[in-house]
């Protein structure tokens, strides 16, 4: 097959599948200066919609996970009532749409919804109802996308079985699976056992933020005592790899059992360097990871707070380790066998969506098309 570099406009035009991506970190700089107004929220630093966005972006490599989550404030703060919480979810769905994105599980804790009285199942109705707006927006615009949830416990806050039996109620109606997130360091997964355990006996699906800002601990923990499903980050299993001398690797036990079990590492380059845990792209370990063949999928985390498109995660990443049309199909047929999507919904996505359009992108840019 002959080799296809990858375009700007060529990754634009793939087909793209997101599995790690924040309702909270992901909002239209306008959408948040008008809803500060509405509202009376005198929170925001400027209420210029281009210095805002630059404002959000932790762009200096190294800055801490402090620094990174700062924002949150702002976006939480003014996600508290029904419509704005519909307006959000229809402009992700929308833009994540326009952007080749076909499939996509969007992520939010509900629990951070409450400031202005709404009860737990209105969050998530209001929601689903704003996701499923912003795919009919797109469909209107050529653009076919299918969004689905995923509800997150806050490790911090200790409301996960409440979280987890909540994501379990909606599991009919959008809702994916079940999430923890929050600060890893002193908040360990096996302090939420009960809420695993409700997902498990539910049959349900899990994800676990593991990885990322604190090491193979959590990792483990997420994956024996949680029997998580995929690892949001999970890219501190390097910290499990040795290189050798003639730059070949060994793994260790914990990395070849993630490997082995085919647990999907749901990475996020971009994230990763804002908030500490990569140096840089260039020195991201996706790319090892990528070449010693584990489960890897390309994620955002947070758009707003990252300053980024699945795109320019794809483009950024292609530059630094030279990704073809063929590794950028490979990733994403990743995420979509990673999704939690029915089997047999799968398999039409895959088989339908994604094969067919990257077949066609490798025919029109071979053929001069």
């Amino acid at each position: 097959m002959t080799t296809v570099r990858l375009t700007p406009a060529l990754i634009k035009a793939a087909p793209k599948v997101l599995l790690h991506d924040h309702l909270d970190g992901g909002l239209r700089p306008s959408t948040l200066i008008a809803f500060a107004a509405e509202t009376g929220y005198q929170g925001l630093p400027t209420s210029d919609p281009d210095d805002l966005r630059q404002w959000f972006i932790a762009d200096a490599p190294g800055s801490d996970l402090v620094r990174y989550l700062e924002g949150f404030a702002h976006t939480t703060a003014l996600m508290q009532t029904k419509d704005q919480l519909e307006r959000v979810a229809a402009e992700t769905a929308y833009d994540l749409a326009l952007d080749g994105v076909v499939y996509a599980e969007i992520r939010f804790a509900p629990e951070q919804h409450q400031l202005r009285g709404l009860t737990l199942d209105e969050v998530v109705t209001s929601v689903l109802t704003g996701f499923a707006t912003g795919t009919s927006q797109a469909q209107a615009m050529g653009h076919t996308i299918i969004v689905r949830t995923l509800i997150s416990g806050m490790r911090q806050a200790h409301r996960t079985l409440e979280m987890a039996q909540l994501a379990v109620r909606f599991r009919d109606q959008g809702v994916c699976g079940f999430d923890i997130a929050g600060p890893e360091d002193g908040f360990p997964p096996t302090e939420h056992l009960e809420a695993f355990h409700f997902i498990q006996r539910e049959n349900f699906h899990l994800t676990v933020h593991a990885g990322e800002a604190f090491g193979l601990p959590s990792i483990w923990e997420a994956v024996q005592f949680c029997d998580a499903e995929r690892l949001g980050h999970g890219v501190r299993i390097v910290d499990d790899i040795t290189t050798r001398s003639d730059g070949s690797y060994e793994l260790g036990r914990l990395s070849s059992y993630v490997r082995d079990r085919r647990i999907p590492l749901e990475v996020c380059p971009t994230s990763n360097v804002h908030t500490g845990a990569a140096a840089s792209i260039g020195e991201h370990p996706i790319e090892m990871l990528r070449a010693l063949r584990f489960r890897v999928t390309l994620n955002t985390d947070n758009r707003l707070m990252s300053g980024i498109t699945l795109s320019s995660e794809f483009e950024a990443c292609a530059t630094a380790f030279d990704w073809t049309l063929a590794d950028m199909e490979w990733l994403t047929l990743n995420a979509a066998k990673s999704s939690f999507f029915q089997f047999d919904q799968r398999l039409a996505l895959i088989n339908t969506v994604i094969k067919p359009g990257y077949a066609q992108l490798h025919h029109d840019a071979t053929t001069g098309s």
